[in-house]
């Protein structure tokens, strides 16, 4: 398992939110990164899923 960073931005890019969680792989990651950001009303905001690498596996601006 690999760790994974969610955050999420207000329009000033302050950081609202931030979250690591494990997935196996991007795909799930991005999964997970979703669900995470829906449960806490963060969907509709500016938001990333960053892998281990630095990669970026979700952006929502």
């Amino acid at each position: 398992m690999k760790m994974y960073i969610v955050t999420a931005f207000d329009k000033k890019g302050e950081k609202l939110y931030e979250e690591s969680f494990e997935a196996p792989n991007n795909d799930e990651a991005k999964k997970i990164g979703q669900k995470v950001l829906e449960e806490n009303k963060y969907e509709n905001m500016t938001h990333r899923v960053t892998s281990p690498a630095g990669e970026l596996v979700l952006f929502h601006r």
